[in-house]
C-alpha cells in the first residue's frame, strides 16, 4: 500500500511539473525567450533583432510550403514595394526538426534554399523548444507576429488564405511605425 501511494504520489508531482513546463503564446502577452542555432551554429535570440518588429515562421518541414503565396506577399511588400519598412522588421524562420522524419542534414539543406531565396535567417529547434515556451502545434506551420517590445500581436496556426495576406501586411506596417 505504501508503494502504490508513492507511486501515485510521484505521478502527480511528475506530471504537475510538466504541465507547468508548458505554457501557451497568447496575443497579448509578452513572448518568452529563446535561443537557436542557425545552420553555422551561430546562436540567435529575438533580440538578436533588437527594435525590429519579427515575423516568426515556425515550420514543420513537411509543410515548408503551406504558406509560400503569403511569404512571397510580405517579401513584396518589403523589398520591391517597400510598403514594410525593412529598417524595423524582420521575418525568420524556425525550422521545428522534432516534428519530422527527415534528417538535420536534409533539412539544412532545404532551409539554405529558403534562406537564400528570401534572404533571411533560418534557424533549428531540434529538441522542440517552442513546442514547450509557446506552445507551438506539432506537424504544422504557425506564423508568429511580435512587436519591438517582444509583445505577442498574432498567431496564425496553419494555412493562411491568401485574401488574409494584405490585412497582415497591414498590422505589419503599423507596428514598425510604433
Amino acid at each position: 500500500m505504501k508503494k502504490l501511494t508513492f507511486n501515485l504520489l510521484f505521478a502527480f508531482i511528475v506530471s504537475v511539473s510538466l504541465i507547468a513546463q508548458t505554457e501557451t503564446l497568447e496575443v497579448g502577452k509578452k513572448a518568452p525567450e529563446w535561443v537557436f542555432q542557425d545552420a553555422g551554429r551561430k546562436q540567435f535570440t529575438m533580440n538578436s533583432w533588437a527594435d525590429k518588429v519579427l515575423q516568426i515562421n515556425y515550420v514543420d518541414p513537411d509543410e515548408q510550403d503551406l504558406n509560400e503565396p503569403f511569404n512571397e506577399a510580405i517579401d513584396q511588400a518589403v523589398k520591391v514595394d517597400k510598403r514594410i519598412d525593412s529598417v524595423y522588421f524582420k521575418g525568420i524562420g524556425i525550422v521545428d526538426t522534432k516534428s519530422t522524419w527527415k534528417p538535420n542534414g536534409l533539412i539544412r539543406l532545404i532551409a539554405g534554399n529558403k534562406a537564400k531565396k528570401y534572404k533571411t535567417t533560418i534557424l533549428f529547434d531540434y529538441d522542440g523548444t517552442l513546442h514547450k515556451i509557446w506552445g507551438m502545434p506539432k506537424d504544422s506551420y504557425s506564423v508568429v507576429l511580435v512587436d519591438k517590445n517582444r509583445i505577442c500581436r498574432a498567431i496564425y496556426k496553419g494555412k493562411i488564405p491568401e485574401s488574409d495576406n494584405e490585412k497582415i501586411i497591414q498590422e505589419i506596417i503599423a507596428m514598425t511605425k510604433e
